[in-house]
């Protein structure tokens, strides 16, 4: 199709009486936005109104041909858009003009269905710019907001928000700088992500010729003053932009235009950080209309609150695995390595050696030279360790001058002894604290995977106890748990023995009702009010003597025998629960521990309800408990009846909150009601101050996440204090209201 009227054509009068009715001024389509136009196909001469000629940035009146008039559309519109007035049929496009940059118009056929070939075809042009923008405003915002929460890590979020600003707003490539923390670009920027489609792998720009990554200095370039600054910039014209450093790639990917910005964000402790620059580009012209300058401050914003979250996990994490003293893994964190370092020699079929540390005559020092000496060693000796472990290996402080570390695979006793020897050399290298030098020894006790033991409290037991031989025998030296294969064995068969009694004398106290209950108030620090009372379960053996939880709840726990102890005191409990409602202790809460079988059990919801029913209990007054590990070592089981019981009313509390297991992302899925922090975090109140940044994290996750937050563990009134300057106001420990037995529970907090 040839879109031009031959050179001696003129227009026919109603070509003209078009052109004329077109220089008239259209009031109503000026107010609502929009312009006519009249299209003659046998001579294919286009008609604009002064308004549609605003609109589309063409002169108003006769275009004798289509390539004339269309002048400003973006070309891959073109075909689309002519094909249009012959067909009648509605069709979006865009067009680029030097005044007003990219907008969008749509054009519409007004003229009737059938009309004759010699009828001029008549219809408007509507600017639906600002339509587009506000749905990609919108759309924009929604999937960014997505993208961010669920990113793992902040090089995730960046690359995956490049691409979806470029394939949501328009652009076609993109492009994070970021400051080198480390090696030899330190100090400068390095382009560490980019997005360009299919078609437009910027190699040249991520690589020099060498196979380097290439890298500005802060203030070079457009970035580099971006960065520097503070501010963003507009590149209106990449080819003769003196501050665009790379105009060979521009030649080769076809870009015109880009925006720069920075992305920044300030922390807790009200420092700035400029992690880096964004950088956009188009192979449109691109103005000050388009829609990134308005987006780049949320979008700088989304990134830095993914990073502060990311951050804030991070700290949890460090704060819950890392002893801040040694800065090596806690015992916890410790026994869970060495827990997933046992599964791997497991199935590679390989031993596995541990070492158990004791420092020998560090008692004297800690207590005569005082504990900021003492900890000066501890120190000092984490870092000496931490320098002889392999890269296959853990080392961890598992007490207070107890250390173990596990070499994976440990092949050989030998191995093993070799790495004794280097600790205990370690350990005799004299100490200097404040020019004063010191000297100790340390004994070590070995075990080995799978001889002696198949979970990490197994070997690091039986290592303690290779250790303690080597104490009885003068100290200074090497333990093996199986040095004939006899200790280990006694030591199994003590084991053994114990659990086979305890277990026995278990089922007879379930039947001859020597358990009992005794409940340890929640307080409300505000009120003075019990708000709950968690139920603990005692066992009163015959002779009168009580056995302690620790000692019988672990090995219940090997057996199904806690699922029969946990069932006799949620029915318990429940039973109890109406006589403190009765007593005045209206709306008051049941608190109850579940083990890790109960809530892996799919029948759990149902029981419940039926034990709560047969009470005259409402679900809604019944919380119970269990522990991160536990949700988040069988997440596919536990949470499915986590919801159930939800669904049926119950409320749910993740106790030991903050012991290194959760990750956040899940835990906002979660159907709980309320977190635990750790007593091991309140122990450290009011002195240890990454105990307290513990605490007022977990409380800000509360208040966040709209959950109530509990302290256990609290033993005065300065932790008391503390914690309600934190924002947590429910308190359980010795301080506010020791474990007590019903009567007395109502004799004290009772009205009735």
């Amino acid at each position: 199709m040839v879109f031009r009227i031959g050179p001696n054509s003129a227009p026919r009068p109603r070509t003209s009486d078009l052109a004329l009715r077109a220089k008239v001024p259209d009031a109503a389509a000026r107010a609502a936005g929009f312009g006519r136009w009249w299209y003659e196909a046998d001579c294919q001469a286009m008609v604009f109104s002064l308004e549609a000629a605003q609109l589309i940035g063409e002169p108003p009146g006769v275009h004798v041909s289509l390539a004339d008039c269309f002048t400003s559309v973006v070309p891959e519109d073109l075909v689309q858009l002519t094909a249009s007035l012959g067909t009648g049929a509605e069709c979006e496009f865009r067009i680029v003009t030097g005044s007003d940059g990219l907008r969008f118009l749509r054009l519409v056929v007004l003229s009737p269905a059938g009309a004759s070939q010699d009828e001029a075809v008549e219809g408007i042009l509507i600017d639906i710019t600002a339509v587009k923008y506000a749905a990609m405003r919108e759309q924009f915002s929604f999937e960014s907001t997505q993208l961010m929460i669920g990113a793992t890590t902040l090089d995730d979020a960046v690359s995956k928000m490049i691409a979806l600003v470029c394939t949501n707003l328009g652009w076609d490539c993109g492009m994070y700088w970021s400051i080198a923390q480390s090696g030899s670009e330190a100090g400068r920027l390095v382009l560490s992500h980019y997005w360009s489609g299919e078609a437009r792998a910027p190699a040249e720009v991520f690589e020099k010729t060498g196979g380097h990554r290439l890298s500005i200095a802060p203030r070079e370039g457009v970035v580099g003053a971006v960065w520097s600054t503070g501010k963003a910039r507009w590149i209106e014209d990449i080819a003769t932009d003196p501050q665009f450093l790379y105009p060979a790639y521009a030649q080769q990917s076809g870009i015109h235009s880009g925006y720069a910005f920075p992305v920044a964000y300030d922390s807790d402790d009200g420092r700035r950080h400029r992690p880096g620059v964004l950088i956009f580009f188009s192979c449109l012209a691109r103005q000050r209309t388009a829609q990134l300058p308005r987006l780049s401050e949320a979008i700088g914003g989304l990134i830095a609150q993914t990073a502060q979250r990311l951050s804030q996990q991070e700290n949890i994490r460090e704060l819950a695995q890392v002893d801040a003293l040694s800065g090596l893994a806690n015992r916890r964190h410790f026994h869970d390595l060495l827990d997933l370092a046992c599964q791997r020699a497991s199935a590679r079929e390989v031993p596995l050696g541990v070492l158990f540390i004791d420092l020998d005559r560090f008692k004297p020092i800690n207590d005569g030279l005082g504990h900021a000496v003492g900890d000066a060693v501890l120190s000092m000796f984490a870092q000496r360790l931490s320098d002889l472990t392999p890269r296959a290996a853990h080392a961890g402080r598992v007490g207070g001058d107890e250390f173990a570390l596990f070499l994976y695979p440990g092949d050989s006793l030998t191995r093993m002894r070799e790495m004794a020897e280097k600790v205990l050399a370690a350990a005799r290298t004299p100490f200097m604290v404040d020019g004063r030098e010191l000297v100790i020894s340390a004994s070590v006790g070995v075990s080995m995977y799978p001889a002696d033991g198949a979970t990490s409290a197994e070997l690091l037991r039986n290592a303690d106890t290779a250790m303690y031989r080597v104490k009885r025998g003068g100290r200074n030296g090497i333990g093996y748990f199986t040095d004939d294969g006899s200790h280990g064995d006694a030591g199994s068969q003590d084991a053994l023995l114990l659990q086979l009694t305890v277990e026995v004398e278990l089922i007879h106290a379930l039947a001859g009702q020597r358990l009992f209950l005794e409940y340890q108030p929640v307080i409300d620090a505000d009120t003075g009010r019990v708000r709950a009372v968690e139920a603990l379960v005692r066992w009163r053996r015959h002779d009168g003597s009580v056995v302690a939880p620790d000692v019988f709840i672990p090995i219940a726990e090997k057996s199904h025998l806690i699922v029969d102890v946990g069932r006799w005191v949620i029915r318990q409990a429940c039973r109890d629960l109406p006589r403190m409602h009765g007593a005045g202790l209206h709306g008051l809460q049941l608190n109850v521990n579940m083990a890790a079988r109960e809530f892996m059990n799919e029948a759990l919801p149902a029981e419940m309800e039926e034990i709560t029913l047969e009470a005259g209990v409402e679900p809604r007054f019944v919380c119970l408990e269990l522990t991160e590990g536990m949700m988040m070592n069988h997440p596919e089981q536990v949470i499915p009846v986590m919801q159930a019981l939800r669904g049926h009313g119950f409320k749910i509390s993740v106790d030991d909150f903050g012991m290194g297991y959760s990750s956040l992302s899940r835990l906002k899925d979660l159907p709980i009601s309320s977190l635990k922090i750790d007593r091991s975090f309140v122990s450290g109140l009011p002195a240890d101050h990454q105990d307290r940044a513990m605490v007022q994290t977990i409380v800000d996750i509360g208040r966040n996440m709209h959950l109530d937050v509990i302290a256990e563990g609290v033993e005065n009134d300065d932790q008391l204090q503390l914690l309600r300057k934190l924002g947590c106001n429910l308190i359980q420990g010795y301080y506010t209201g020791r474990p007590m037995s019903l009567e007395q529970l109502i004799q004290e907090h009772g009205s009735a």
